[in-house]
């Protein structure tokens, strides 16, 4: 997450890739095309479509179970719809499959459905998703050992941060990037939520300089999930720059090596990481992950 932020659906070997909020200034590759939504009927797609990967690049996936969602496109715009579910694989280097998936359609409260793939992988290795229909090139992506990820991982404690408040900004300004007024997840900081023995949801993402769609709608999912919850989860939320011209880095994002956004960690309350969501959600798979944190 740097000063430059774009929003681009981009050709990449073949591969299409709709960059979350990653915000390098040379993210944007050649052959880049338009994120404008096109339509497929219910239960149809194109005869051959892209697979657009809705999640980081980044050095971020370690063995174990990973989240994979991906759109859809007609090689120049992200389809609206599509059938609940599709079936795919997903390969090894050499094309030999590993495990076959379904992608579950996601779509409430967001501009453009994904479609959520789960699956569990045991190496550290370079692996292709696929799906039946594809235009043959899937979304590639690489899993690494834990030593080599920097950012929180499942399973392990939760760093504790004092995140900005409403009432201590801590030189974050505006503290809450949330078009209309700072969103009501600023009453404590992380470290005090992680005292309370209760789950947390914390995420991180900036609403109001999020240009691909992601993060306003990832946090009005989590406020009104907050609203439902009341105290039984304490959720908190951190903006991703400093100041209002998005020029520097808070340190909140910092504090994660991550580069990339919107994140949502979920954490148990002995202060575990247990789940994560990354790039994308909808209010459907946001509440699933919520219950099962407070199961």
């Amino acid at each position: 997450m740097r000063s430059s932020r774009r929003d681009f659906l981009a050709l990449s070997g073949g591969a299409l890739v709709l960059a979350a909020c990653s915000g390098t200034s040379n993210s944007i590759v050649a052959g880049s095309t338009t994120t404008a939504a096109g339509t497929a009927a219910e239960g149809t797609l194109p005869a051959k479509f892209g697979v657009v990967q809705r999640f980081p690049s980044s050095g971020l996936f370690v063995p174990g179970e990973v989240r994979l969602p991906v759109s859809l496109s007609d090689g120049q715009k992200l389809l609206q719809s599509g059938p609940a579910e599709l079936k795919g694989r997903i390969v090894d280097f050499k094309g030999n499959t590993v495990v076959d998936v379904v992608g579950k359609r996601r779509d409430k409260g967001i501009a453009n459905p994904y479609w959520e793939v789960r699956a569990q992988l045991d190496k550290a290795v370079i692996y292709t998703l696929r799906f039946d229909g594809d235009d043959g090139y899937g979304a590639t992506f690489e899993l690494f050992e834990p030593a080599q990820v920097q950012s929180p991982l499942t399973g392990k404690p939760m760093p504790p941060f004092d995140t900005p408040t409403k009432d201590n900004h801590r030189g974050v300004e505006p503290y809450c990037s949330r078009p209309g007024g700072p969103c009501p997840l600023h009453d404590i900081t992380l470290t005090e939520a992680l005292k309370k023995g209760k789950p947390v949801a914390y995420m991180v993402g900036t609403p109001g300089h999020c240009q691909t769609g992601t993060c306003a709608p990832g946090l009005e999912a989590l406020v009104s999930e907050h609203e439902l919850l009341g105290g039984q989860v304490m959720m908190v939320h951190a903006d991703v720059y400093a100041d209002n011209a998005a020029t520097t880095v808070s340190p909140a994002v910092e504090s994660l090596h991550v580069d990339y956004e919107p994140i949502i960690y979920f954490i148990d309350a002995k202060g575990i990481v247990v789940d994560r969501l990354d790039g994308v959600w909808d209010g459907s798979e946001l509440r699933e992950r919520l219950a099962r944190l407070t199961a």
